[in-house]
């Protein structure tokens, strides 16, 4: 049976767990997170279908079911697992989407480079998403495409089925035009983007951007524009913009452009948090760290999460506020990349050097400043953690948007509490009432840890509560009936 909604996405929306010689499929550990929230869609809509890709070494029979039926907690869907290659894989994911597209998306150009890229592979791959998805959809059906690395699928779905609808959604930052035009390959990447019917983004930076793209490589006969709501009018702050792309027209067809943030899943983290056994945890945390001040940071191993440059910012600290010695903790969660990823070895290395460095020169036999985990912890030990925090840092040099930010909020349930978040986190312009910085900034770095750290108790519930009053209205419910909402528009065209 065809399905209403088909979403593409190279993640499978499950983990795989071996348990006596067979492989189980569980829901992801995490409730809250990008999977979670493209699989709450799956009970709003008529049948739902999934695409993604599962690893099949060359040469040998597929030791996989190509199409599955799933049921959890989410509602009955199907999965279609694309057998790739490891040579398909490498190409695809490691290679041309890491060392080629990730730089210029987060405007490193510096970065950059094809040395090793074979685009053919990478088109291939996508064609074989497009193929799939198309198979799933019934006549008119939404189908909806995630993130850059599958930029190419719009193009093939339009050729295949000129009768579905084509949503696409960046959960990454969108170059302005100058830097995305570095790309050899941007004529064919903007054809295919041309060819959906909405293109979706977490803020209006990045859909200006988008916009200011098409303009620069192609005739245009209109661009309709609005003013920015006011909730993500952070003006005077990196990315704030007056105004927000809603269509723009080229090539005789009309492209609907989104700048809307997802939301995090507010409830369910507060709930979480606030079991018995959480609480308890929370507990002995704070008695592990008595008498310090508990700094925490969570992301994973990437040169554009600024992970170098808070380091350094704190061990700036630590030589300018001696007095500081043994009365803060740094808590860093830094999760290392995939096998294979070659492009982010080397911000490993630096990160667990510069750890090293500075609990050596700061440390002493009863204090370690900085405890490092490259591993990611589990989601309620996660909430723990944050809950047991007292300042939450969060500087990218580039993000999309930054779920963890809110979920530090949610976390703390109105108690007291400091976000130190990134001018160039796509969250930013909606959490005004973090401490924002520009991480670039030496001085801005330290003074904004430095006013963390001095910050009223008063003034952090003040800030924290108007914080979690936007993130609770503007949670991932909020935000699947916003797209829900287009995906009808798109419908009724």
């Amino acid at each position: 049976m065809a399905s209403s909604l088909v979403i593409v996405y190279h993640r499978q929306p499950y983990e795989e767990h071996g348990e006596g010689g067979q492989i189980v499929l569980k829901e992801n550990r995490s409730p809250n997170g990008i999977v979670p929230a493209l699989k709450g869609f799956i009970g709003q809509v008529d049948r739902a279908s999934w695409v993604a890709w599962k690893k099949s070494p060359a040469g040998k029979p597929v030791k996989f079911e190509r199409r599955i039926t799933v049921n959890d907690s989410y509602g009955s869907y199907e999965v279609v697992r694309l057998p790739l290659t490891p040579e398909q894989i490498e190409q695809f994911y490691h290679v041309v989407s890491k060392e080629a597209l990730w730089p210029v998306l987060n405007s490193f150009p510096s970065l950059y480079s094809t040395e090793n890229c074979q685009w053919s592979v990478f088109r291939e791959v996508n064609r074989l998403f497009a193929e799939a998805a198309c198979a799933e959809a019934a006549p008119g059906a939404v189908i909806w495409v995630h993130d850059y690395n599958l930029w190419l699928v719009p193009g093939f779905v339009r050729q295949m089925r000129p009768d579905v609808k084509i949503a696409f959604f960046h959960h990454t930052p969108f170059p302005a035009p100058d830097v995305f035009n570095i790309l050899p390959w941007r004529d064919e990447i903007l054809d295919s983007l041309l060819d959906c019917d909405l293109v979706g983004f977490h803020v209006p930076r990045y859909a200006r951007n988008f916009a200011a793209l098409v303009q620069s490589l192609r005739k245009t006969e209109g661009l309709v524009e609005r003013k920015v709501y006011p909730e993500l009018q952070a003006t005077g702050t990196a990315l704030s913009e007056p105004v927000t792309p809603v269509s723009i027209n080229a090539g005789g067809r009309m492209i609907r452009i989104d700048a809307f943030p997802i939301g995090t899943h507010a409830d369910l983290i507060r709930s979480t948090v606030q079991k018995s056994e959480n609480l308890a945890r929370v507990a002995d945390i704070r008695r592990e760290m008595a008498g310090q001040t508990v700094i925490v940071s969570i992301g994973r191993v990437d040169y554009a999460k600024g992970t170098r440059e808070m380091l350094l910012a704190f061990e700036r600290l630590l030589v300018r506020r001696p007095e500081l010695h043994g009365r803060v903790r740094l808590l860093v969660t830094a999760v290392a990349a995939a096998d294979g990823m070659r492009v982010y070895k080397r911000a490993q290395q630096n990160i667990e050097q510069l750890v090293g460095r500075i609990n050596g020169h700061h440390g002493s036999l009863t204090w370690t400043p900085i405890l490092l985990s490259t591993t990611p912890m589990p989601f309620e030990e996660t909430l723990s953690y944050y809950r047991a925090a007292d300042i939450c840092w969060i500087t990218p040099l580039r993000d999309g948007l930054n779920l963890v930010a809110k979920e530090f909020i949610a976390a703390h349930v109105n108690e007291s509490g400091v976000l130190v978040l990134s001018e160039f986190a796509g969250a930013a312009v909606e959490l005004r009432d973090a401490v924002l910085v520009n991480p670039y900034s030496l001085s801005q770095m330290d003074d904004a840890i430095d006013r963390a750290l001095d910050m009223p108790r008063d003034e952090q519930r003040e800030r924290m509560q108007r914080m979690d009053a936007l993130i609770s209205r503007y949670d991932i419910s909020h935000w699947t009936r916003h797209v829900l909402e287009l995906f009808a528009q798109l419908r009724a065209q």
